[in-house]
């Protein structure tokens, strides 16, 4: 079938643009948005560059900026997030003064996060993510600074009624409550693990605004195994050091794995531009293990995160593969070439001057200061 989907490439307007997307078993494909030139698909039941008769999976990442609930969540830091008629207490006011960063003392003051105002929220992430896959959205989705399972089920339930979606978090330790997650439609094979990350010569407050890696294992269409890691490395105002232990640790999950499993990791890194040149963390971190997804495509594209300080687009968010080293019973599984693309082609998303609309109140515009990256695997 063809489908029209609105896209743009970070810093261009939003244009729109025919293709085929998959219609089998389950339907994938988001093909080249921020690649010009790129072909469209030879036959609706596969992506471009795919062999015949292949299978076909989409992958996204998508940071959804404080995807909170209008309640207190006890033991978590989500003052910000309520209702303005619950912040009138003297204990409320008092931890909102020991907030030192101005904009969120006064969120956390005067923000009325109320229950329109999250469904607001719901609905506009709905509808970035269902610009994938012909109204569906991916067939995988790792989510960050999600509060907890139950919006993530709202989210999924109700906003992507007929998606498909199961819904997958664990509580982590964040001390705001922000998790990273996954939606998927394929099914689930064991235990999702939520692994904690050990880092090193750092005090208790940096760590405090940490999470896990989220692994689970998904039952390809044709049987395979792929396991997955949904990340959301510290901040890049925490020092370098720290970013490097999430991936020494991911990488240590990613290389245990058996020989015939392919892999992603999907998430924040939160590696800026920046920091990449000065100390080479893709060289160093990332391509001894993984394929970077967006180098492998998306031309033009400058990244999914603009920081107005500095005036710098990075890929904070990122697709990591990692294909199997052993032919198993089953087919291998390979990123499909000129398939990745920035899915922010709903109004929304963008900013009359280019750069992704966070979500920002009180008109409830925008959506997110991150924008979701996709790219699509197939079976060989």
């Amino acid at each position: 079938m063809r489908a029209l989907l609105q896209v743009a490439c970070p810093g261009q307007k939003p244009y729109n643009r025919a293709m085929h997307l998959t219609a089998g078993l389950l339907l994938t494909l988001l093909l080249t948005a921020c690649a010009p030139g790129t072909p469209a698909a030879g036959d609706a039941d596969r992506p471009a560059d795919a062999p015949a008769g292949s299978a076909a999976v989409t992958l996204m990442t998508f940071n959804v900026e404080n995807l909170f609930d209008a309640e207190d969540d006890p033991g978590k830091d989500d003052r910000a997030y309520l209702p303005l008629a619950q912040k009138q207490t003297a204990e409320h006011r008092a931890a909102c003064a020991r907030v030192r960063n101005q904009r969120w003392r006064d969120e956390c003051l005067y923000q009325d996060w109320n229950e329109a105002v999250v469904a607001r929220k719901l609905a506009v992430v709905a509808e970035a993510i269902r610009q994938v896959g012909d109204g569906r959205g991916p067939d995988i989705v790792a989510l960050q600074e999600v509060e907890n399972l139950s919006i993530l089920e709202r989210l999924a339930d109700e906003y992507l009624a007929g998606s498909g979606y199961r819904a997958v978090l664990l509580e982590g330790d964040d001390e705001r409550g922000i998790d990273v997650a996954y939606l998927t439609r394929l099914p689930l094979v064991g235990e999702p693990v939520l692994h904690r990350i050990e880092f090193r010569g750092v005090e208790s407050a940096r760590e405090a605004d940490t999470r896990g890696i989220l692994e689970a294992t998904f039952l390809l269409p044709d049987g395979t195994l792929l396991t997955g890691f949904a990340v959301h490395f510290p901040a890049p105002f925490h020092p370098t050091s720290m970013r490097v232990d999430a991936y020494r640790k991911l990488n240590a999950l990613a290389t245990a794995l058996p020989a015939d499993r392919p892999a992603f990791a999907a998430g924040d890194f939160n590696t800026t531009s920046a920091e990449d040149r000065e100390h080479a963390m893709l060289e160093r971190h990332v391509r001894p293990v993984w394929i970077v997804v967006h180098e492998t495509g998306c031309d033009g594209c400058r990244g999914t995160s603009w920081y107005p300080p500095t005036g710098e687009w990075s890929f904070l968010d990122m697709l990591l593969w990692k294909p199997a080293t052993r032919r198993g019973a089953g087919a291998t599984w390979e990123l499909v070439p000129g398939s990745v693309a920035i899915a922010n082609g709903t109004p929304a998303q963008v900013t009359p001057e280019g750069t992704p609309a966070r979500f920002t109140l009180p008109a409830g515009s925008g959506v997110s200061d991150h924008w979701p990256l996709v790219a699509t695997i197939a079976a060989n």
